[in-house]
């Protein structure tokens, strides 16, 4: 069995008496120019001047984001550990349901590999990206900036994390507070390696970066012709794929270049259409009820799509997959969207889009069925909530 290695690594840090609230960040791929801006403006030092450099323009700009990062460590204004450890990162929150969650997991160093030769899979197939935006970061800083998000199939992880380590840093932003402990202490690193390393590691969040991850490590093995520096492995956040911690949710479909009566009749093959009134965030919790997905028009009008009886025989039961079936030759263009109130606002300034699709979440219990058949699910199937802090932990490359 392939397994994949997961090691402790020196973290790259904020010191104890940095205020996080103004030098963290959301991952960059959910930031806008206005929240660079407004990030940026909080203090001189938070993490997206090195993570969206902008000061420059062209490439000069990642350049420009390495020696900041560098200079950064230098000043102290933040810290490089000197002995290898785990960070623990803790999430604690209330998901849209109302209950109190907290997700615990592990930073660590994971082995970049092919998939399916390291342990290390996806759980979604994987759209292209022409941006060589995070390759670019990552030669000029020398450094994963942003972790990716793995959840693994391996039990007992969530026990050995119980107990506290030392405390790095905490921080509340948004209703959810981050928290981050080292371990540094032989025995407890060794016991999270082997349990970690013991199973698989479905990648939750951060594809890309994995992707990413891979063409780094080719370019270091084909520049130095070694195969044991730090870019053999890369930044991750693993924790167990426990029901009780994540929260799930959807990703809903937006769609161009089809009218709107070739769609209806192309979702009517596998659905019964009936109205379902103005679209409002407790359409969802009616969709689970019901089940079935809503079409939503630009004015916010919905349509219940109830599955015809017989009509996804023999295809796997998520929404996704469903909806490909009936559109993939529909010559339909999809988009992806979180949230309902995003969606109405996308559809209502957006004159490009035909209609959308509301889906329901995909059960933690789907998640692990599908990575234990070796089944990746269509792209943007879910969306793990809250966003994993960047700034929190780096993990230097040199």
């Amino acid at each position: 069995m392939l397994v994949p290695r997961f090691v402790p690594f020196p973290a790259v840090h904020y010191p104890a008496d940095a205020d996080l609230a103004l030098v963290t960040a959301p991952p960059y791929d959910v930031l806008s120019d206005a929240d660079v801006d407004e990030l940026a403006s909080l203090s001189q030092h938070n993490i997206v001047h090195v993570d969206v450099p902008r000061e420059r323009d062209g490439a000069g700009r990642y350049d420009a984001a390495g020696d900041l990062l560098r200079r950064w460590i230098a000043d102290g204004v933040m810290v490089r550990d000197d002995e290898p450890g785990f960070v623990i990162y803790r999430m604690a929150f209330v998901d849209a349901a109302g209950r109190e969650r907290t997700i615990s997991g592990v930073l660590g160093a994971a082995e970049v590999a092919e998939y399916g030769e390291g342990g290390v899979l996806p759980h979604e197939r994987i759209t292209p990206k022409a941006s060589t935006d995070r390759l670019d970061l990552t030669r000029a800083t020398r450094a994963n900036m942003s972790p990716i998000w793995g959840l693994s199939l391996a039990s007992g992880l969530s026990e050995l994390i119980a107990e506290p380590g030392d405390l790095l840093g905490e921080v509340t932003v948004d209703g959810v507070t981050h928290r981050v402990e080292r371990v540094t202490e032989q025995g407890r690193v060794d016991a999270i390696a082997e349990t970690v390393g013991g199973d698989d590691i479905l990648i939750a969040d951060g594809h890309h970066r994995y992707g990413v991850a891979q063409r780094y490590r080719n370019e270091v093995r084909e520049a130095t012709g070694d195969h044991d520096t730090p870019a053999e492995d890369t930044l991750m956040f693993v924790n167990e794929l426990v029901a009780d911690q994540l929260s799930v949710e959807a990703i809903h479909r937006v769609y161009r270049d089809i009218s709107r009566e070739a769609l209806v009749t192309a979702l009517g093959t596998g659905f019964v259409l009936s109205p379902a009134g103005q679209v409002t965030a407790a359409t969802l919790a009616e969709m689970e009820a019901r089940g079935a997905l809503c079409l939503v028009d630009r004015g916010g009008e919905g349509t219940w799509l109830t599955p015809k009886p017989g009509a996804f025989d023999g295809i796997r039961s998520l929404d996704g997959v469903w909806l490909e079936h009936l559109l993939d030759d529909s010559g339909a263009n999809v988009a992806y969207q979180h949230g309902v109130a995003e969606l109405r606002h996308l559809l209502a300034h957006d004159d490009s889009i035909t209609a959308a699709v509301l889906i329901r979440p995909v059960s933690v219990a789907e998640i692990e069925r599908t990575a234990r058949e070796g089944v990746v699910m269509p792209p943007k199937s879910t969306f793990f909530t809250p966003k994993l802090r960047t700034g929190l932990v780096v993990r230097p490359l040199d």
